[in-house]
């Protein structure tokens, strides 16, 4: 008999007294698979991140564990743990010990005495120890020209030009310069004047200024010497203006761009000699 004959029908299952069996629902084995592998899932992922916060907290621990400090820790760090007498030597211990101040150290009384001064014979009592002489200052610079050999740098009016250089006084003296190490570059010259001013270039042009302590004035103020064409002189190239060279026109100092001539050469070739004032 088929089993449409024996299974009477779903549609009104309480006519006839049967129930389709409801123990195993289709699918309960592949429920209870999937259930278990999710709860073995997630069980993997907390193990891991349990045991990744224990691997990040053990530096943590083992930082703010009690350590003691050894012969190469330096003076000043400080330790959790007390120094033990016995086994761990004091902090700064290899360092060597300061010598002792007269007035914390030396026992009171066991000074001795100053001995007296004894007076040298024709010295008078006020006579105090001998002061050191004062040294001489160093000779100022003059720079000179080499075709106009009798014509020096000169301040006048703020301005630097090639002048001879008269008998007086005031003008050997705006004539010569104090020659410091480069005021941007040590291995170059800068020009002092007597009243503590700086000779730079402004506009390509030298003058007589005072320091502003910008870079850009000492830049302006140092002068590299190179070789010249004649023997004994120098060029002066500007530090911040690589190729130019102090050179005179009309008697008055520049700065300008180097030129394959003898005039430019001749003009821009100066002898550092002992100064005029």
């Amino acid at each position: 008999m088929s089993d449409e004959k024996s299974r009477p029908p779903q549609e009104r299952p309480w006519e006839s007294g049967w129930a389709p069996d409801t123990t195993r629902a289709p699918g309960t084995r592949r429920l209870w698979l999937a259930g278990a592998l999710a709860l073995a899932t997630i069980t993997a992922c907390v193990t891991a991140v349990t045991v990744m916060e224990n691997e990040s907290d053990e530096p943590a621990h083992r930082a703010a564990e009690p350590t003691t400090l050894g012969s190469s820790a330096p003076g000043g760090l400080i330790s959790f743990a007390t120094p033990s007498t016995s086994s761990a030597a004091a902090p700064g211990a290899d360092r060597g010990r300061p010598s002792p101040t007269p007035a914390t150290s030396a026992p009171t009384g066991s000074a001795p005495a100053p001995r007296p001064q004894q007076k040298t014979p024709g010295t008078p009592e006020s006579a105090g120890p001998s002061k050191p002489s004062k040294r001489p200052a160093a000779p100022g610079t003059s720079i000179r020209s080499v075709n106009y050999p009798d014509r020096y740098w000169r301040v006048r009016d703020g301005s630097v030009r090639l002048d001879p250089v008269g008998p007086g006084a005031r003008d050997r003296e705006d004539a010569t310069f104090r020659r410091v190490p480069g005021l941007a570059d040590p291995s170059c010259s800068s020009f002092a004047t007597a009243d503590g001013r700086y000779l730079r270039h402004r506009g390509f042009v030298l003058v007589e200024d005072a320091d502003n302590g910008s870079p850009l004035f000492r830049e302006d103020a140092t002068f590299c010497p190179r070789p010249a064409a004649s023997s004994g002189a120098v060029m002066l190239e500007s530090v911040n203006f690589p190729g130019r060279f102090l050179r005179h026109r009309d008697f008055r100092l520049r700065l300008d761009p180097y030129e394959h001539s003898a005039l430019f050469r001749a003009d821009s070739a100066f002898r550092l000699v002992a100064g005029v004032g």
